[in-house]
């Protein structure tokens, strides 16, 4: 590929990127960085789990996500009573015309493209799990059968507080299959005027088809095309030690106020992602702006506080930026070299 090829890949991909965010604005009011953060993932190839209180548009941003990239739209509604079966189908027997019995797979909601998990955090973890293979690997196994699923493939999850009743908190090894964990915030006046008057009223807005299937997985495999530079890499990998506090380069924060660090997942999510936002602002080489930018979604839900940090109430957000700040971009070794 020329540089000018490469230079038009890049804008397109620019355009299509603000065309889409133009598209869902005109259903969804506000929200400007949840809905950043939420095509981020999808064009990283990634999942996404939405966090916040009800009513604040989850749904109605991933329906509207689903419709501007026509693609195949499958909902599960988490309950206590929800079965795996429920989610990934099974085998049921029927019988042909000639009285013949034999087995059907009856395909169940995760044979969609983009799958939304609604309030994912209601149902049991036993249930929560039929979704790992799947977001893993693309595929569900039924009665010993393993089967594709249809590319590409997301899973858009939405979770109340954990401090809400009726909800079990998600397994950690569910959790870090998330690319993102997205907070969703409570609309500020002017977003809840333009809400009330957008869905009080008698007018419906329409949501444009913007992106295929086809054209979002070129935009992904384009995504792994962009560079980053060998000091970029090295700082998210000193970024993920320092989250470790039983590793002796363990930040002093991370040691006082964290039980386990971001695992490798977390990392390559801070890559993958930072290479979108890179394209999302025409460029085709990453920054340390685009990493700094993605670090809060790509790794709020895999750092466990320990005891101390859940007594003083110490959230993972705020641990976060202060490893930011305990990480310099350059080692301190190179940078003494270099004066």
């Amino acid at each position: 590929m020329t540089d000018a090829d490469a230079n038009v890949q890049v804008r397109q991909f620019h355009d299509t990127v603000d065309a889409l965010e133009k598209a869902v604005a005109n259903v969804v009011v506000g929200q400007s960085k949840v809905v950043d953060e939420v095509l981020i993932c999808l064009f990283a190839g990634g999942h996404a789990l939405l966090e916040g209180a009800p009513g604040l548009g989850k749904t109605l941003l991933v329906r509207t996500l689903a419709r501007a990239m026509d693609l195949k739209f499958s909902r599960i509604q988490f309950t206590p009573d929800l079965m795996p079966g429920d989610i990934v189908g099974t085998n049921v027997v029927v019988e042909d015309e000639r009285g013949r019995k034999r087995f059907e797979l009856a395909r169940g909601p995760i044979f969609g493209q983009l799958v939304l998990a609604d309030e994912i955090n209601r149902a049991t973890p036993k249930t929560q799990s039929a979704l790992l293979e799947a977001m893993a690997e693309h595929t569900v196994t039924i009665a010993g059968a393993r089967h594709t699923l249809e590319e590409p493939f997301f899973v858009l999850a939405t979770e109340n507080p954990i401090e809400m009743e009726g909800t079990y908190p998600l397994p950690e090894a569910q959790l870090d299959r998330f690319l993102f964990k997205i907070i969703v915030p409570q609309p500020d006046e002017d977003t809840l005027v333009g809400i009330f008057d957008r869905t009080t009223g008698t007018q419906s807005a329409e949501v444009p088809q913007m992106v295929d299937a086809k054209r979002l997985l070129e935009m992904q495999r384009l995504v792994r095309e962009v560079h980053v530079a060998d000091p970029l890499t090295r700082y998210v990998a000193r970024l993920m030690r320092a989250s470790d506090p039983s590793l002796p380069t363990a930040a002093p924060s991370a040691k006082k106020l964290l039980r386990y660090g971001a695992s490798v997942r977390g990392g390559q999510a801070m890559l993958l992602s930072a290479k979108v936002c890179a394209l999302m602002d025409g460029r085709g080489h990453v920054s340390f702006a685009d990493l700094q930018r993605v670090a809060g979604p790509s790794l709020r839900h895999r750092l466990i506080t320990n005891f101390e940090a859940e007594a003083d109430g110490v959230t993972t957000d705020q641990i976060l930026a202060r490893l930011l700040e305990e990480v310099p971009e350059v080692p301190a070794s190179v940078s003494s070299m270099a004066s």
